[in-house]
């Protein structure tokens, strides 16, 4: 029997992101202090996930959603500075240390999926001596810890995951930005940028304003005038690039690290030892950054729940706002003449994922195209995502999908 779900399908009142006068964007990159804290405790998310799965067959309750990242202490200078004091990432929260009689080295795990990716993602850190590592997880409350051994889990929380399609040209052009910084190619020709790079964009109609964070590496820099030598090759560099990718956007302004003074020395330029600013100038934590979209888009409805690091069974601050991005997309691509849609999913404490109390479409069409030629096509796209949440957490719980 086919469940009745609250299901609603309805024109939303807003003009397009595309149309509105102004619009601001943010990327943090990889390298970023809070980016680095939701990737680690997502780290540390799917290797519990795999520990508990090999073990007992089943994913056991724990939310690593409360990370921090304090920041070291370096001296960074022309030709090569020194790290003064390691950085340290403070585990946090709940998780599961006993099951059946057999007890899981989580403070182990913890630490050995943190160590795996900085070594994949950071080039300059080394895991064993730039970083400090603290355990603060402890074991979840009874009542929590039951809810997993329940035969029908439900919602850990009533809370609202939220979701849009497609991305603006802005949007897209930001997150394209970043990726290009800092993917390997970039760094083969730029080894001197680190991986602490942050997008903000401010588009007024159609001119758009890139404000761009580089972290830069010292060893690589010899002194003050080749530090802005180069950082001119890259905003030339990246001028071009922005300009080979826009659209409909007409004019382009690229500025970089614009906290610069050359008349101050090495203290007016942004040089780090390790690429990040994490070894000295800023901390970070778990839900600061990046929503699951990869941005933070602030002309957007956007929800507050750090994704990072909570579990993939019940927690619907995270499976709901991943969830409900991927429901926007197939909408926007299935469904013709849908120019914008925003996806709100509710839940209920305790009640069934795939029975949520509200799931609601916003949608903007083309003009040519009326509400009720398209509604039951996109409650149908709805019903049969939550039908097969079941399969959708699965692929979470595996890492399939981004959250920062």
């Amino acid at each position: 029997m086919k469940k009745q779900r609250n299901i609603s399908v309805e024109l939303a009142s807003t003009l397009p992101v595309e149309q509105q006068q102004t619009e601001l964007v943010e990327r943090k990159g990889i390298a970023h202090p809070d980016t680095m804290c939701d990737s680690i405790m997502e780290a540390v998310c799917i290797a519990l996930c795999k520990e508990y799965n090999d073990r007992f067959g089943r994913i056991l309750h724990h939310n690593i959603d409360k990370g921090m990242l304090v920041a070291g202490r370096t001296m960074p200078q022309p030709g090569g500075g020194k790290v003064i004091e390691p950085m340290k990432i403070i585990f946090g929260d709940r998780a599961t240390y006993t099951h059946d009689g057999t007890v899981i080295q989580v403070g182990e795990i913890a630490e050995a999926a943190a160590k795996k990716w900085l070594r994949k993602n950071l080039r300059f850190v080394d895991p064993e001596v730039n970083i400090i590592y603290q355990n603060e997880i402890k074991p979840g409350s009874p009542e929590l810890t039951d809810t997993f051994s329940r035969p029908v889990i439900g919602a850990n929380d009533t809370s609202v995951g939220v979701g849009h399609a497609p991305r603006t040209e802005t949007e897209r052009l930001v997150f394209e930005t970043e990726q290009y910084l800092n993917s390997n190619i970039f760094k083969y020709a730029y080894p001197e940028t680190g991986k602490d790079i942050k997008v903000m964009a401010f588009r007024k109609n159609r001119d758009l304003t890139l404000t761009v964070a580089i972290a830069f590496v010292d060893r690589y820099i010899r002194d003050e005038k080749v530090y802005f030598e180069k950082k001119q090759i890259i905003q030339d560099n990246l001028t071009q690039f922005i300009r080979c990718k826009q659209e409909n956007i007409d004019n382009v302004t690229v500025q970089i690290n614009t906290l610069d003074d050359p008349e101050r020395g090495a203290e007016g330029m942004y040089l780090t030892v390790l690429g990040t600013s994490a070894e000295s100038g800023d901390g970070g934590q778990v839900g600061r950054g990046n929503r699951v979209n990869g941005l933070i888009t602030f002309n957007r409805p956007q929800s507050l729940e750090a994704a990072a690091g909570k579990n993939p069974v019940n927690h619907v601050g995270k499976i709901y706002n991943v969830l409900s991005n991927e429901i926007a997309r197939r909408i926007h691509k299935e469904v013709d003449g849908v120019k914008e849609v925003t996806v709100y999913l509710c839940s209920q404490i305790g009640q069934p994922l795939d029975e949520p109390l509200q799931a609601s479409a916003k949608l903007i069409l083309d003009e040519n195209l009326h509400l009720d030629d398209i509604r039951d096509t996109v409650a149908s796209i709805i019903q049969v995502e939550l039908a097969y949440v079941g399969v959708f957490i699965e692929q979470l719980a595996l890492g399939k999908y981004s959250i920062c």
